[in-house]
């Protein structure tokens, strides 16, 4: 019937720190028995890049590898969606190339403004944590935490699936700070989906400012790995944007 045609889509998902593009799996399925396209690229230095871990590897590097596959799959109209540090990796996209998004997607993601970094915006007490644990590493990189840190609890039936996963994340991305020339979304329409059982607190921050910049804003009663933990409750979200 006319009224049950599918308006296919174009989605590009970017997963957060210590993830790698495997975390969107069974969500970029979903989306894509709907018929919308899907890409899931995995950052540098991370899940199956890991082998390119340095300590060059910086914010703009994972705005870099977005784009990339922007411009290499000629992708328009596109629903840019970014999980926790993917959050600030998306908005770098869309400072850079507006034109190409339809509409940004932050899933319980960091928010930054130009000249901040990660670091500049955490907790004191999680930075001086997570640099503690990087040293007792002596890597260059922030070591995997327990995946019950993104509110996987150790007895779910994907926490081993996570936890095999799971990678070192390169400290450089949440050293340098992220390069704007507008604002955040760069007007493109927004949407914020809280995670909030458990609440994952660092991110309480950019829940704030989703709510005070009028952002469309959703609350989820699920863990942080929303993806992971309620994948068909989280497509069915991102189906419903733009």
């Amino acid at each position: 019937m006319p009224g049950d045609e599918i308006s296919p889509k174009t989605f590009v998902l970017v997963h957060g720190a210590w993830h790698g593009g495997w975390c969107w799996r069974e969500v970029a399925d979903l989306l894509r028995g709907r018929g919308h396209r899907v890409f899931a690229p995995t950052l540098t230095g991370l899940g199956e890049r890991r082998h390119l871990m340095s300590p060059d590897i910086s914010l703009a590097t994972f705005v870099a590898d977005v784009a990339g596959v922007i411009e290499a799959e000629e992708l328009e109209d596109i629903i840019l969606v970014g999980h926790s540090h993917g959050g600030a990796v998306i908005s770098g996209v869309a400072d850079a190339m507006p034109e190409r998004i339809r509409a940004l997607v932050y899933l319980d993601a960091t928010i930054l403004q130009n000249g901040e970094s990660a670091f500049g915006v955490l907790p004191a007490e999680v930075v001086a944590e997570r640099r503690r644990k990087m040293a007792e590493a002596g890597g260059i990189a922030m070591p995997v935490p327990d995946v019950t840190a993104f509110g996987v609890p150790a007895d779910h039936p994907r926490a081993d699936w996570v936890r095999r996963r799971l990678t070192p994340h390169p400290v450089g991305s949440y050293e340098s700070p992220l390069a704007l020339a507008n604002p955040v979304g760069n007007g493109r329409p927004s949407t914020y989906i809280s995670c909030t059982d458990p609440l994952y607190l660092p991110m309480e921050p950019a829940r704030a400012y989703a709510r005070q910049a009028g952002w469309t804003f959703i609350e989820m009663p699920t863990g942080h790995d929303a993806m992971v933990l309620e994948p068909e409750a989280l497509a069915g979200l991102l189906d419903g944007v733009g």
